[in-house]
């Protein structure tokens, strides 16, 4: 099993969609099933987040068009934990390095 795929998503909501699925809705985070918190250390319990087994974080990402419809905000440090970084590279470049 990949990286990507081994992490599930926990909601601040859920909505139930025609076909009677339930959907993350609200704020979104990763989640490790098995675990009781959250990849960027929330507390599932405390935080009253609902746990969705059935749905792969990736999928929960607005830009996958997957059960994203009702979401609201993904949480930057689960986004970063899962997909790593977008440029790749250095966010930053030396210009006049000393000798």
């Amino acid at each position: 099993m990949s990286r990507r795929s081994s992490y599930a998503t926990a909601a601040t909501g859920v909505e139930v969609g025609e076909e009677g699925i339930r959907s993350p809705s609200g704020e979104v985070h990763a989640w490790v099933p098995g675990t009781n918190s959250t990849v960027c250390g929330l507390q599932l319990s405390r935080s009253q987040l609902t746990r969705l087994s059935h749905v792969p974080f990736v999928e929960a990402l607005p830009e996958s068009g997957g059960s994203a419809d009702f979401v609201a905000d993904v949480c930057p440090r689960c986004r970063a934990a899962v997909l790593g970084r977008s440029s790749g590279g250095r966010s930053w470049q030396r210009v006049s390095p000393r000798p």
